[in-house]
């Protein structure tokens, strides 16, 4: 007998374009355990999402290149009181690296405000584009999470938590290695501090995760193709039965630009453990989390950084 090889572990890829997906449904209950294991499993999953057109991706990400094309002064105006929130230009740990977000950005308004700060005679199309695409990202991470909820049959505390999301869009470049002996940099992992991410690459992949074999899993890019994965705030809500997702981005020369968004969804409350998530198998890891103090914790403290766990240093029963 020939020796097995060994298959590397992929990342699960659920189909949330049904158009029964809704409680009661045949399909309902089936998907929902699927998110759950893929989160409880991996930290995330590729969720296929034909609600957002191809004509809509390609607007996006051309009014996204015409976004980084402003002058660094322009870019450089869209500053936040809060961490992690504007401009962020590149650094000599990211000199390939540059992003910039438009919080609350399912709200009109804050598009709005977005585009005339970047361009105060307002840019074709821009508002109208951003908004449809920030609102379509914002439905599936809400039924992405109303359905993990589901599955841990706690759908009931799935609104209390949604009322006090917000969402934050993130426009991101990278740009290739010049350097001809530098082929591949990679930027390093970590886990978002938020509770949710939706990531969604254009035609240059790069996005890298870890499994819980620490072998690392490339997710390539489709069009309709979002990554969704695990944040700490999801770690802490699931009392550790989901690990906030490890990841990397790589970057190639050769490749060209590698442009990509990001929706970080945040809970601007308190997130407790459900009483229903401790048992004698899992008692209480954690208590009530509050993720606006935990990112001022995160960003000022000296030592949260060198923590292997910042997370249970913070917040850890």
């Amino acid at each position: 007998m020939g020796s097995q090889t060994h298959q590397p572990p992929q990342i699960p890829v659920i189909d949330l374009s049904l158009e029964d997906l809704k409680p009661g449904s045949a399909s309902w209950l089936p998907t929902c355990n699927q998110i759950r294991h893929a989160l409880e499993e991996y930290g995330c999953f590729v969720a296929k999402y034909d609600q957002l057109s191809p004509q809509l991706s390609t607007k996006l990400f051309s009014q996204s290149k015409d976004l980084f094309e402003l002058p660094v002064e322009t870019k450089k105006q869209n500053t936040s009181d809060e961490p992690y929130r504007g401009y962020i230009g590149p650094t000599k740990y990211m000199p390939l690296y540059e992003s910039t977000a438009i919080e609350k950005a399912t709200v009109l308004e804050e598009v709005h405000k977005f585009m005339n700060l970047m361009w105060p005679d307002g840019k074709d199309q821009f508002c109208e584009v951003v908004d449809s695409y920030a609102k379509l990202l914002g439905a599936l991470n809400e039924l992405t999470v109303e359905m993990l909820f589901e599955s841990y049959g706690l759908r009931k505390h799935f609104p209390s938590l949604a009322a006090s999301n917000s969402h934050l869009l993130r426009f991101l470049k990278y740009k290739q290695p010049q350097d001809t002996e530098t082929t591949t940099i990679r930027f390093a992992a970590h886990t978002d501090i938020n509770f949710a991410t939706i990531v969604h690459q254009n035609d240059i992949g790069g996005l890298e995760v870890q499994a819980k074999d620490g072998t690392w899993i490339s997710v390539e890019p489709q069009p309709s193709h979002f990554l969704i994965f695990a944040g700490q705030g999801m770690q802490v809500w699931s009392n550790d039965r989901i690990k906030a997702c490890y990841h990397r981005v790589k970057v190639s020369a050769g490749n060209g630009e590698r442009y990509s968004m990001g929706l970080f969804t945040f809970n601007n409350g308190v997130i407790q453990v459900p009483e229903e998530l401790v048992d004698d198998k899992h008692p209480l890891l954690y208590k009530p989390f509050d993720s606006r103090g935990y990112i001022r914790f995160y960003i000022s403290s000296d030592e949260a950084v060198k923590l292997n766990n910042p997370i249970k240093a913070f917040c850890g029963a």
